[in-house]
């Protein structure tokens, strides 16, 4: 088994959700039981939990096993045993309360987040170029800009003043309007 391609299995499971502070650290000097530790946080329950199936998808799709997780009841601190390599998925305050950095964070691992491995094929990236048609390739009419309409403005937000209250100048009366003369049709014959 290559510890690498399974900790860029992980990673990729990891970053298809969006994790946050993945880190990786080497613990075989430390214990015998495993040779990598990673961690990252997820900011809810529900995306700690959505992290935690696509560390197993990614590993599963990439020929490693999956041993067991557990923590997926409450989804504050999910752990994804793969073997040699474990994913402790935790909240930002389960992550600042236990600090697993200072037990298992002796030597960091150096990797390239964000690149896409070998095998698995991002959804941002296209699987094949495709072939362009002549009506793909003809230039493209360019449209006027859409003007802004009341909907789409941004509204401006109004901010509470306090001042004296402001009392109406009485009214004034207006001229009545003059009337046009009424006009005189004359026939001629």
């Amino acid at each position: 088994m290559d510890i690498r391609k399974l900790q860029r299995a992980i990673v990729d499971g990891l970053e298809d959700v969006k994790a946050q502070d993945i880190q990786v650290f080497n613990t075989e000097h430390l214990s015998p039981l495993f040779e990598r530790v990673i961690m990252a946080s997820g900011l809810s329950n529900r995306q700690t939990k959505a992290l935690a199936a696509s560390v197993r998808d990614a590993v599963r799709s990439q020929g490693f096993p999956v041993m067991r997780t557990e923590g997926e009841d409450n989804g504050e601190w999910i752990i994804v045993d793969c073997g040699a390599a474990v994913a402790h998925i935790m909240q930002p305050e389960i992550r600042r309360y236990y600090h697993l950095e200072e037990i298992w964070g002796g030597k960091s691992v150096k990797m390239k987040f964000g690149a896409v491995s070998k095998g698995l094929v991002k959804a941002s990236a296209p699987a094949a170029p495709a072939r362009k048609s002549a009506a793909a390739k003809a230039p493209a009419a360019r449209k006027a800009p859409a003007r802004k309409t009341a909907a789409s403005a941004p509204v401006a937000k109004k901010t509470p003043t306090r001042s004296a209250p402001t009392t109406r100048a009485p009214a004034t009366k207006r001229a009545p309007a003059k009337k046009a003369a009424p006009s005189r049709k004359t026939s001629r014959a």
